[in-house]
């Protein structure tokens, strides 16, 4: 749903750019890098340190490209972090499908659907709130 919420107001920023309403960019992009920001900081470093160290990195530079965008309204810049974010979203949607499947095939009942394998990755990559 983080995913889906920052490509959103990444698309609404483009829109308003494109409109020259630079206050509404400005405040679509501003929500779309508070989004990524919590995906950053909601990383569980102790799970896998190296993946969520990239995953960091990766994070830090949507987050960069989301500020030089709304800096230089540049709506070229906010093409590439929704390329990124889309990337993202469809890994994440890979995985959950793949430990849905994993699930079903070890016979899980408690694991058998999509809902109960994205809670598994959440839990295994998100810090505790």
């Amino acid at each position: 749903m983080l995913y889906d919420g920052a490509l959103r107001f990444c698309r609404q920023a483009q829109a308003a750019m494109a409109q020259r309403k630079y206050e509404e960019s400005y405040n679509c992009l501003m929500r779309a890098q508070k989004i990524v920001l919590e995906l950053s900081t909601s990383l569980n470093h102790q799970a896998d340190p190296d993946l969520c160290s990239r995953l960091a990195a990766l994070y830090t530079f949507i987050y960069r490209r989301l500020v030089d965008a709304n800096m230089s309204r540049d709506a070229a810049i906010i093409d590439e972090a929704i390329r990124l974010l889309t990337y993202e979203r469809e890994t994440w949607q890979m995985l959950l499908e793949k430990l849905a499947e994993q699930a079903r095939q070890e016979g899980d009942p408690a694991q058998d659907d999509l809902t109960a394998a994205r809670q598994t990755a959440i839990g295994s990559f998100s810090q505790p709130a």
